[in-house]
């Protein structure tokens, strides 16, 4: 990011098959933001993935444990013994077949505070907010605010009625010519007047306008 060197976007560092981000999804960290996908992503071993969407603020320290951190539970000791080879190796199959709660599942614009912990198998709404240090443990709905440890609903963002219609509208998916236009009404509109700009790019051809980051 132009002159932010702790800010950088995800979707061109990710090597990962296994990680997935949205365009203009960013991660901040004044250490190294740029080791996101081998410091934040945790006990990535597959087969399942991460998808982060769209327009996702990701604070300093947040994390998204996988399901490779997983112990059995069902014994009297949930110490991992096979991983340490030798011997032990010998009983691998004690640790297949764990139960898998699968992706891991983030919508558009969603906003995580710093040291955010995501556990795996967790889908997190659109428009959702992750408070500082939440743990979240559980399905996140849209449009949600979440804290604690682990973290609990607090409210919704706006009434059901408009979240419906948010979600209708998407104005994520929107070229970004369309986005870059109606910035203002994005960030500080209402339900209403994004639904009346929805409708004006339909009815109009879309203006051509510079893209965030261009000299030209």
């Amino acid at each position: 990011m132009p002159e932010q060197p702790r800010v950088v976007l995800l979707k061109p560092l990710v090597k990962s098959p296994l990680i997935e981000v949205g365009d203009f999804s960013y991660y901040d960290d004044p250490d190294d933001a740029t080791a996101f996908e081998t410091r934040n992503v945790l006990y990535h071993y597959g087969p399942e993935k991460l998808v982060i969407g769209k327009f996702c603020a990701l604070g300093t320290g947040t994390r998204f444990i996988m399901n490779g951190a997983n112990h059995r539970m069902d014994g009297p000791s949930t110490f991992p013994f096979p991983t340490m080879g030798g011997s032990w190796a010998e009983h691998f199959d004690l640790l297949t077949g764990l139960p898998n709660p699968g992706d891991t599942v983030v919508g558009n614009d969603v906003w995580f505070g710093n040291g955010a912990t995501v556990m795996p198998g967790v889908r997190i709404g659109h428009g959702a907010i992750i408070a500082t240090g939440a743990v979240v443990t559980s399905d996140v709905p849209d449009y949600g605010i979440v804290g604690g440890n682990p973290a609990r609903l607090i409210r919704k963002r706006h009434p059901e009625r408009d979240i419906a219609r948010l979600l209708a509208v998407a104005w994520w998916d929107w070229p970004v010519e369309q986005i870059t236009a109606h910035v203002r009404t994005i960030m500080s509109g209402t339900v209403t007047q994004l639904e009346e700009a929805a409708a004006r790019t339909k009815r109009t051809p879309a203006q051509s306008c510079r893209e965030p980051g261009s000299d030209e």
